[in-house]
């Protein structure tokens, strides 16, 4: 679960969003990363009995730094307002399948997949798919996969207009061929996140994304 001290931390620096500030509550912002730490370690205690993948992973592979990235955004708040957690199947791999853990007040949520590979990659699991689609439609109809997560991002930014080039307009996937990204979400309450089980309750929840994960790795590590 994550502390109410961290919470509180969070909801001060959406008021307080500036360096001055930041420097002026040091020592609450180290009791915050303390707080996070456990969060994550909490997390990888229930995760990795469910996904051997996830063994070799330690608290360091799994945080955000709490510094934005202000360089071409708008917005030169130096601070993020959400708490990230990533739980990657292979850490040497920069867009290896994964699951995602977001707290942010009002737009709470779970995740994983793979988001936004890049263009080799993405023919990787493009051709995966092509040849095996039957594997990943079976993935996504499962009745876990179903009940948690419902489907694969579908936004329209997260689909192409026409087939992606070198594939067939008129393979029997080509709705999953011409995403972007393979992902999958599901909205959770904030409330939950304080809860003294929800580590456990949210293991249980993202676990039904392990056969997509798996899929996804198993594209990403075949050889052209």
């Amino acid at each position: 679960m994550i502390t109410k001290d961290a919470l509180q931390f969070l909801e001060d620096l959406i008021a307080n969003n500036t360096t001055d500030w930041m420097h002026a509550n040091k020592k609450r912002y180290e009791n915050y990363k303390k707080d996070y730490h456990n969060y994550i370690a909490s997390l990888l205690a229930e995760m990795k009995p469910l996904d051997k993948t996830l063994e070799p992973l330690e608290i360091k592979n799994c945080t955000f730094r709490i510094n934005r990235d202000i360089r071409f955004s708008k917005d030169k708040s130096p601070y993020k307002t959400n708490m990230g957690v990533w739980f990657t199947q292979n850490k040497f791999r920069k867009n290896s399948p994964g699951y995602y853990i977001h707290f942010e007040k009002g737009n709470s949520f779970i995740a994983g997949g793979v988001w936004c590979p890049e263009p080799d990659e993405l023919k990787r699991i493009r051709k995966e798919i092509a040849y095996f689609h039957e594997d990943l439609e079976a993935i996504v109809e499962d009745k876990n996969f179903k009940t948690e997560f419902s489907n694969l991002t579908r936004e329209e930014s997260n689909t192409l207009k026409k087939a992606p080039k070198d594939f067939d307009p008129n393979h029997p996937a080509i709705e999953f061929l011409k995403l972007k990204s393979y992902t999958a979400s599901a909205k959770i309450d904030d409330a939950l996140f304080t809860d003294k089980d929800f580590s456990k309750m949210v293991a249980q929840k993202l676990i039904a994304l392990k056969p997509l994960n798996d899929f996804l790795n198993r594209a990403l590590e075949t050889e052209d």
